[in-house]
Formats: C-alpha cells, structure tokens, sequence
C-alpha cells in the first residue's frame, strides 16, 4: 500500500492540480521551512457563507511538500472557513496516507501551517483578518 501513497506523491509533486494563482484572494499567506528551504504560499477565496470555493498554492518545494499542499488544496475546497481552521495535522496525514520521519513530517505539514496562517489572518502574511 505504502507504493501507491509513494506513486501519488511523485505525480502530485510532478503535475500538481491546484497550483496557480486565484483571481479572488480572501486569505493568503506564505511561509517556509527554515531546515530545508522550502518556500510556500496559500490563497484561499471564501464565499459570502464563508465556505472555501477556491484554494491554490504556490511556491517551491520538494515532492513531499509540494503533493501536501496540492492534496490539503483539494480537501479544503467546499468546507467551511471555521472546520479547516480546527483542522488537526494528523487529518492532513491520514489523506497523505504514509508516515515520515521527523525531518520529512516538516515538509509534509507546511502546507497545513501556511494554510493555518492564511485563515487566521497572521499580520506577517498579505492576508486580511477575517471579516
């Protein structure tokens, strides 16, 4: 089973879904980690509702960290603002669907601190605080 996550890691990091930019923007952030040199920026489009219509991100990254943001960009899509601020890391583990070690756990859990920052409006990032 493990070679199937892995296979899905490869082609998410290789032609990933949801990267890009949004033409409506409600919250973004970027962020890296500092022990690999990952960089990565999160947009979030809200609707009036506040449920997530839209999510991209962008940035560099290696495959780990790219296919965890593309997978956490297609999961938010449809759900509201307040669920995926409660969102736990071990959720967007379970949808990676293999475990890391604990270098590797940086690079699959930055999408989800990126994502975290985004929603909850941190002053360091371009988003806005939730209106």
């Amino acid at each position: 089973m493990d070679d199937l996550y892995r296979q899905m890691i490869v082609e998410r990091y290789k032609n990933p879904l949801h990267r890009g930019e949004l033409n409506q923007i409600d919250f973004e952030f970027e962020d890296e980690n500092p022990f690999c040199g990952d960089h990565l920026r999160v947009m979030v489009d809200v609707d009036e509702n506040n449920i997530i219509t839209d999510a991209k991100f962008d940035g560099s990254g290696c495959a780990i960290s790219t296919a965890s943001a593309d997978i956490l960009m297609e999961y938010i899509v449809g759900k509201p603002l307040d669920e995926v601020k409660t969102m736990e890391k071990e959720e967007l583990l379970e949808l990676i669907g293999i475990e890391f070690g604990p270098v590797r756990l940086k690079c699959a859990l930055l999408s989800l601190k990126v994502l975290k920052g985004a929603v909850y409006g941190l002053e360091e990032g371009s988003g806005h605080e939730e209106g």
